[in-house]
C-alpha cells in the first residue's frame, strides 16, 4: 500500500498515440481518492449526528450508514468507462496516376 499514497511529481503532458488503456496505478490513485473523500462526507454526518440535536440529525444518520455502502460501490468500479482510441493512420499504399511510358 506504500505506492498507492506516493505523490506524483508534476510531467509533462504525454500525447497518447496508442489505444492501451490508462495505467492501473492512475486508476487506483483515482479509485483511493474517491473513496477518500466519501469516508470524510460520512465522518462529517456522524460527527453531526452527535452534535445536532433537531429532526435533521436523522438525515445525517441515513447518510452515515448509506456512505460506506456508496464509496465501496464507487472505489471497486474501476476503468469501466474505456476511452475511445485515438484515430488511426492508414499506412496502406494508394493507388496514384500510373508514371508515363517512356
Amino acid at each position: 500500500m506504500e505506492g498507492v499514497l506516493r505523490k506524483r511529481t508534476p510531467q509533462p503532458e504525454v500525447h497518447r498515440i496508442t489505444g492501451a488503456q490508462r495505467p492501473h496505478s492512475d486508476d487506483l490513485d483515482q479509485r483511493v481518492g474517491r473513496y477518500l473523500v466519501s469516508m470524510l462526507i460520512r465522518t462529517a454526518c456522524v460527527v453531526l449526528v452527535l452534535v445536532i440535536h433537531s429532526p435533521v440529525r436523522w438525515a445525517f444518520a441515513v447518510g452515515a450508514v448509506l456512505l460506506p455502502y456508496v464509496a465501496v460501490v464507487m472505489a471497486n468500479a474501476g476503468q469501466s468507462r474505456r476511452e475511445p482510441p485515438p484515430p488511426t493512420i492508414d499506412l496502406q499504399p494508394r493507388p496514384g496516376p500510373a508514371l508515363p511510358p517512356s
